[in-house]
């Protein structure tokens, strides 16, 4: 029997990113926390690039006198994550990404994927929930036939919470 072919989702408009500025549970956020009015949608802020996130694994080496072969183990890990945004501040209605990240910033990152990210955040959503602070803003050298950019790091400042589900409520 042949295995039926999985359906794949496009990147392209299948990610919605917010700021959400206070979550009780991060394992569990809910859906009014994420869609409070003091969040801020990135999604249409991030240039197609400018969600940068990565973990890196160390490895525990576990050498024996007994063998010619060296074992691992997992080690700790690291995340981080950088993000690159237009911003405008001729027009402070086209600058919510650079405004609500000043450096210093203490809030999380919820990320949504592989739904329309013109969804609302919905109960039973699984998103990757990233509690962060705001590094230096850095504007990027303007480029012809480009858009202005600011690139930042957002350090992390506690447990990255991956697939949890957004939980109804309030």
């Amino acid at each position: 029997m042949t295995q039926p072919m999985p359906t794949a989702v496009t990147t392209n408009g299948t990610v919605a990113v917010k700021i959400v500025q206070a979550i009780a549970a991060p394992a569990a956020p809910v859906v009014t926390e994420v869609n409070a009015v003091s969040s801020v949608d990135l999604s249409c802020y991030l240039t197609g690039d400018g969600y940068a996130a990565e973990t890196s694994e160390n490895t525990v080496e576990d050498p024996r006198l007994c063998s010619k072969q060296i074992f691992e183990a997992r080690g700790d890990f690291t995340d981080t994550l950088e993000i690159t945004y237009v911003f405008n501040p001729a027009s402070p209605t086209d600058d919510g990404a650079r405004l609500a990240l000043p450096p210093g910033t203490a809030a999380f990152l919820v990320t949504r994927w592989a739904v329309d990210s013109e969804d609302a955040f919905a109960a039973s959503d699984l998103v990757d929930v990233i509690p962060f602070e705001a590094g230096i803003q850095r504007k990027q050298a303007p480029t012809r036939n480009g858009v202005h950019r600011i690139t930042q790091k957002l350090f992390i400042t506690g447990p990255v919470q991956r697939d949890v589900a957004i939980v109804g409520g309030g």
